[in-house]
């Protein structure tokens, strides 16, 4: 894990490790209950048969790992098995391996040192928690001593300006607004030139989210990036989707929509805390090995946390405790 996730006035390693954990597996508790309390209705001293695998995989299918997911997990967990008695911790053992083997490859660390200023895309529909889970990286930026400046290129929505300039106000950061209505590539060019007048290393950029025109979404977006590669070639240095856990599936169409329209380099999932549909992360990942950077598991500015596989593999199953080789130090 990189160092910008800790606050300087830190607990001790252990002790942080438990903290999290536990936050996380509260904050998927709608999830991993469906699933456990499930598991354990199928699985009371069962032989592994093609009746109970039918039953896991349904479970699987309505917790929101999707069917390709949910079916090659069921024949992950049968493998070795099938035909002999299992107990349930048994198999919310071997289900948090196997999910835990497609999460991994897309829990990516989070860096920012390539680049100065480290230009930020945030993209996303409107609901999804965008412009908050934008106060709440830049303060974690913040605390590992960066300077951060945000755009508030929501131009359409005079809320998220709003929205933005209190979240300004209450981490210190500089907000770039112009009024409603304006250009929003107008906006990011202006935004960029502060960046590098004011020796900047992140600025975030928020960007509209309506989808009533898909073309009108595609055209402004390319316009900004197009401008802001006028003033920095390379920028942006990232374009991060933010996706809202509660759509469950309905996720999926959100990542193809904006994979049309631009380069995503990374997914944040917030609202976690409050879905049993806390499954889709594994079938995104499954789907389309994009970087999972962080998860939002509460309203606290601190809930914004890194993804960690391990945790939240164990966590979703419902098993308890973080093990030493977790990472989450």
């Amino acid at each position: 894990m990189i160092g910008f996730w800790k606050k300087k006035e830190e607990k001790p390693a252990a002790e942080e490790t438990k903290g999290f954990f536990k936050k996380l597996s509260e904050g998927l508790s709608q999830s991993s209950g469906k699933i456990s309390s499930g598991i354990s209705d199928i699985f009371t001293k069962k032989k592994l048969d093609a009746e109970t695998l039918s039953q896991l995989e349904e479970l699987l299918i309505t917790a929101d790992l999707g069917p390709a997911t949910a079916a090659k997990l069921t024949a992950a967990v049968s493998k070795n098995r099938f035909g002999k008695e299992v107990s349930s911790e048994e198999i919310k053992e071997a289900l948090a391996t196997e999910i835990e083997t497609i999460l991994t490859p897309v829990q990516k660390p989070f860096s920012t040192d390539s680049a100065k200023p480290f230009v930020i895309l945030m993209v996303g529909v409107n609901g999804t928690g965008k412009t908050t889970t934008i106060g709440k990286w830049a303060h974690q930026f913040k605390d590992n001593g960066k300077k951060v400046m945000l755009a508030a290129g929501d131009t359409f929505r005079a809320a998220a300006v709003e929205q933005l300039k209190v979240w300004g106000t209450r981490i210190d950061c500089p907000v770039i607004t112009k009024e409603e209505g304006a250009d929003a590539a107008s906006l990011a060019y202006e935004a960029v030139d502060r960046a590098l007048a004011e020796n900047v290393d992140v600025l975030m950029i928020d960007t509209a989210g309506r989808l009533q025109n898909k073309t009108d979404l595609m055209v402004e977006l390319e316009k900004i990036v197009r401008v802001i590669k006028k003033k920095i070639p390379d920028a942006p240095h990232a374009a991060i989707l933010v996706l809202d856990a509660t759509v469950g599936q309905n996720a999926h169409s959100q990542v193809e929509l904006f994979k049309q329209i631009i380069n995503i380099t990374g997914l944040i999932v917030t609202k976690l805390d409050g879905t049993a549909k806390g499954g889709v992360l594994v079938s995104l990942a499954e789907r389309f090995v994009l970087p999972v950077h962080a998860i939002g598991i509460g309203e606290g500015i601190g809930d914004l946390r890194p993804f960690v596989a391990r945790d939240f593999a164990r966590s979703l199953t419902g098993l308890q405790g973080a093990d030493e080789n977790t990472g989450t130090d």
